[in-house]
């Protein structure tokens, strides 16, 4: 099995990262590729999942200022309309 150092797909850039260049639908060399293909781009799925997550770690403090002042405020619009509902249970039992 050729290792993907030493194809001529895989590209080692100066900070040492890989750039892969095989296409699973076009220029595989080996069925390996494919194995090695479908790991790399689940460990981007999942980095891409992770960083997610800490966006949404960053946003929920936020979140929560939101609900209690979204809470204070339908809480103030209904205390400002009990005096409707008040005044309007006596007229209509009459």
């Amino acid at each position: 099995m050729i290792q993907c150092k030493d194809c001529e797909l895989c590209e080692t850039g100066p900070d040492g990262r890989r750039v892969f260049k095989c296409d699973p639908f076009a220029n595989i060399k080996e069925p390996e590729c494919i194995s090695k293909w479908q790991l790399i781009r689940l460990d981007m799925l999942l980095a891409g999942h992770q960083q997610t997550l800490k966006w949404y770690a960053k946003l929920a403090p936020l979140q929560d200022k939101i609900f209690k002042y979204m809470k204070r405020e339908i809480e103030d619009i209904d205390e400002s309309e009990r005096w409707r509902q008040d005044e309007e249970g006596p007229e209509e039992s009459i």
